[in-house]
């Protein structure tokens, strides 16, 4: 009797498994004609996820806000890639982006939220218009090309979303205020239409990375003291241990999103984070309040924010660029240009 049910266990295990590695085996594939649109897609880790997703067989629409870049990308991905010019924080630029998506290849399969912004600095050298810039680009930036696809993916009864959020939506870091409202609110957005969407064929996938080498601080905005400002920043995205490989993430996160996971936190730290935070909330506040205390100071009004690399040459340090060797190779890899 024993050994039955131990074969009975063994068999279903087996096949619980099997069934498990022939989702998986479909999830990296796309099915003949099928179509996906990534926000942001022409550079960091949008363009990274692009790649991914042609090399999946999908016919892939990026959209930024730089034709140029959006060329040049497009160029790349091949004759499975098409650039299309789209600011995410102009409603009606969105709506004619998902409706030419939609002309030019006749239907859309996945939705991939990216575009986004970066700005470091304390609280005190920024401004209410800081906030509203990133809640344009990361919360309606996700919302809007999510409504407008909607009744696309409804239409066919299936779909995958995925919105690209941040660890800084999951507990809120100094020195990013406007970043993490913006993710924080995003997150939301996503996790609530994941329960709203159940049962309709659609799903939508929350990914949560943490650092990820993507070159961003050479993109990002500094303000306060921003020499200071890009240090820290430029080492955490760069550094291996604290960050991730770009391309290691957009495999991890297209797989997620393909396979209809609720949500996807990227990295050792990320996770970490996110778990002891839900149980500790104000033991993570102290901690980050400790480590305010470390971050540059700043007593001054509202400071103009410069790119990273004007931040770099004002920091001018040899240690610095010699540390930050693997972010500045992925920002070339990943098309980050710097005006």
């Amino acid at each position: 009797m024993r050994a039955k049910t131990l074969v009975a266990v063994s068999a279903g295990a087996a096949a619980a498994l099997a069934t498990r590695q022939l989702l998986r085996q479909r999830s990296r594939r796309a099915e003949p004609g099928a179509v996906a649109l990534v926000t942001g897609g022409s550079r960091g880790l949008g363009f990274a996820i692009a790649e991914d997703l042609v090399h999946r067989g999908y016919r892939v629409a990026i959209c930024a806000r730089r034709e140029a870049e959006l060329a040049e990308a497009a160029a790349v991905l091949g004759e499975a890639g098409v650039g299309l010019p789209c600011d995410v924080g102009d409603p009606a630029q969105v709506d004619r982006l998902v409706a030419d998506v939609v002309a030019r290849f006749g239907r859309l399969d996945v939705l991939v939220t990216n575009a986004g912004v970066i700005e470091v600095g304390p609280v005190s050298a920024m401004s209410e218009d800081d906030f509203t810039t990133a809640l344009d680009v990361m919360f309606w930036g996700t919302l809007r090309p999510t409504f407008a696809a909607l009744p696309h993916l409804r239409k066919q009864r299936r779909g995958r979303i995925v919105h690209i959020t941040s660890i800084g939506g999951k507990l809120s870091p100094p020195h990013l205020l406007p970043y993490s409202c913006a993710k924080f609110a995003a997150v939301g957005f996503s996790e609530g239409l994941r329960a709203e969407l159940a049962g309709t064929g659609v799903t939508v996938t929350t990914a949560v990375p943490g650092l990820m080498r993507t070159g961003s601080h050479l993109r990002a905005s500094f303000t306060g003291q921003r020499d200071k400002e890009f240090a820290w920043f430029a080492l955490a995205a760069s550094l291996p241990g604290l960050s991730m490989d770009a391309r290691v993430a957009a495999r991890r996160i297209v797989s997620a999103g393909l396979a209809g996971r609720p949500e996807l936190i990227l990295t050792p730290a990320a996770k970490v984070a996110a778990r002891v935070h839900g149980l500790f909330p104000a033991t993570t506040v102290r901690a980050l309040a400790a480590t305010n205390r470390l971050l540059p100071g700043h007593d001054g009004g509202v400071t103009a924010a410069v790119p990273g690399t004007q931040a770099a040459a004002e920091l001018d340090s040899d240690l610095v660029h010699a540390a930050t060797v693997l972010g500045r190779t992925a920002a070339r890899r990943l098309h980050q240009h710097v005006d």
